[in-house]
């Protein structure tokens, strides 16, 4: 029952002294006290009915208040029988810790309201008992095979008053019954599940979030029974959906639970399901892959491509422009656990999801994706869209592809997913230019691994490059040998790094500057604000310690370099 049922009850008595806001609480039990410290007969929940016998002085209210709060009792009553008026430092402590308070009329018994609220809470929980057999009845009838997950989300929502949203692994909306879920929050939740499964949390998991409380339960059997125990979790936490209800299933009873974990046994034959469905997507990526990576000649992968286009783009006219996207996750077996992880088909499951538009709502949007697997790494085949170029007005003139970018396919996911990833993996994504043929084919997935080795040398749980960097020296940087890198930068840059920190010349950040402004002695001494002279100084002061002359392309670019590297 609700706070609020029994303010409105007036044979009971009470008068709200603060916390209006917080009348939607639920009361599961009712505790009468008058110790100074009872917590270890609080359960949370409760009514806590006092008669203030404990209240010596003012300082006491604070401390009695903190404990009621800590223990998560639903509110305090406190009789007028004894003290009259309620004192003002119990008012003010209840409103500090956000406790509802009332005060109870002298002339009710607390037997009276302890009687009523005990009959109350019996009812409901004998009556909600009874409903949630029926329901979950109806629930596995109904079943999603017909309609999809909406159809259980909806009878949720129908009988049981419960908003609840099916969820990918990056937080991308699947299924969801009325209003869709906010897609910050929604990515939020999502990273809140996948921390909590690496860490070995038994669902569901609890927060608070955007002024609520979601309970998230893990979608992971497939209706067949349960999951092998031995199975490690690196194997399924990165693909794996999840079921988020708006509500705390902290006060649910065991037969509410059992429903929640029905309706997720449910959506996981519907995710069955639907991976079936992507076999033949799967078969045609392996087919075109193996042709690709054998030397095929040109005109077979051609054929192949032309099957595979009315499966990947229905009702296309033309052949598509295409995209290679490469992905690996890869586990830290010393800092993991058990035997390693096979991370293909991990990385298979999980660029399936990253390539579908985050924007796009239900699970069928990953129709047109066909990704296949090779060792550790997965490989997508993407068709393009085409768009005229802006000076074609024909239809007959020249179009161009939509192509992907490295670092907008990770921006809205990277947050859950290096969360799933915790402290033991990683991920790294490679993407190549579009190609229009097959000839192009096996170009592109040469570059899309190449741009994946870069994202490999840098920092982070989730890393991307993509094909327009394979075209600056920053291609070069990271493969450089860590000794070969040390050695360079200290050649150059250690005189100037000994001569700052004696001396406070400002001499690598004048560097840094003067390349910066390409050479340029008015613009570089107006951004560090000196006059040309004293540049010109500290730049003959860069070129005596090191030997070089910075009028030299040869000498700028090795400066450049070291600086990139350091």
């Amino acid at each position: 029952m609700r706070l609020r049922a029994l303010l409105e009850n007036d044979a009971l008595g009470l008068r709200l002294l603060g916390g209006e806001d917080e009348l939607d609480r639920t009361v599961r039990g009712v505790m009468t006290t008058d110790l100074k410290d009872p917590s270890r007969y609080l359960s949370g929940g409760e009514l806590v009915l006092t008669g203030l016998a404990w209240l010596r002085d003012a300082a006491d209210a604070e401390p009695f208040v903190r404990i009621l709060a800590s223990a998560g009792v639903a509110a305090l009553a406190a009789g007028e029988a004894e003290l009259g008026d309620i004192p003002d430092d119990l008012v003010q402590a209840c409103l500090r810790h956000r406790l509802p308070l009332f005060a109870v009329n002298e002339t009710v018994a607390f037997a009276t309201i302890t009687e009523h609220v005990v009959r109350q809470v019996s009812g409901e929980r004998a009556g909600d008992l009874a409903a949630v057999v029926d329901r979950h009845r109806r629930l596995m009838t109904s079943g999603p095979a017909g309609g999809g997950p909406e159809v259980v989300l909806d009878l949720l929502g129908s009988d049981l008053d419960l908003r609840a949203w099916v969820l990918s692994p990056t937080g991308r909306q699947i299924a969801g019954a009325g209003e869709p879920l906010d897609s910050g929050l929604a990515a939020t939740l999502a990273g809140e599940h996948l921390a909590a499964t690496r860490t070995g949390r038994r669902g569901p998991h609890r927060l608070n979030a955007a002024g609520a409380t979601y309970s998230l339960f893990p979608i992971r059997n497939t209706g067949r029974g349960p999951a092998p125990a031995s199975r490690d979790v690196r194997e399924t936490v990165l693909s794996d959906w999840l079921l988020a209800v708006e509500a705390d299933a902290g006060d649910w009873p065991a037969a509410r639970l059992d429903l929640l974990q029905g309706v997720t046994q449910l959506i996981a034959v519907e995710r069955d399901r639907r991976d079936a469905a992507r076999t033949v997507r799967r078969r045609l990526a392996q087919e075109v892959l193996e042709l690709v990576q054998t030397g095929a000649a040109p005109a077979e992968i051609a054929a192949r491509l032309r099957v595979a286009a009315p499966v990947l783009l229905p009702g296309l006219g033309t052949a598509p422009h295409w995209q290679v996207v490469v992905a690996r996750v890869d586990w830290d077996q010393e800092a993991g656990q058990g035997t390693p992880v096979d991370g293909g088909p991990v990385a298979q499951a999980l660029l399936e999801e990253i390539l579908v538009d985050p924007a796009t709502v239900g699970a069928e949007s990953a129709d047109r994706i066909a990704v296949a697997h090779s060792g550790d790494e997965a490989i997508a085949l993407v068709p393009l869209a085409t768009a005229p170029l802006p000076d074609s007005e024909d239809e007959g003139q020249p179009t161009a592809a939509l192509g992907l970018h490295a670092d907008a396919l990770l921006a809205a996911v990277r947050a859950p997913l290096s969360a799933g990833l915790a402290d033991d993996g990683r991920l790294t994504l490679g993407v190549s230019a579009a190609v229009h043929s097959a000839e192009g084919l096996r170009g592109a997935l040469e570059e899309a691994r190449h741009a994946r080795r870069v994202a490999a040398a840098r920092p982070g749980r989730v890393c991307a490059a993509g094909h327009h960097e394979l075209a600056s020296h920053v291609l070069l940087l990271p493969f450089v040998p860590d000794d070969v890198r040390r050695a360079f930068t200290a050649r150059l840059l250690d005189p100037l790094r000994d001569y700052d920190r004696r001396h406070r010349a400002e001499l690598i950040p004048t560097l840094e500057a003067f390349l910066d402004c390409d050479g340029s002695w008015t613009r570089c001494a107006t951004r560090l604000h000196l006059h040309v002279n004293t540049l010109r100084y500290r730049v003959g002061r860069i070129e005596q310690l090191t030997g070089r002359d910075l009028s030299r392309l040869e000498d700028k670019l090795d400066f450049f370099l070291a600086l990139r590297m350091s």
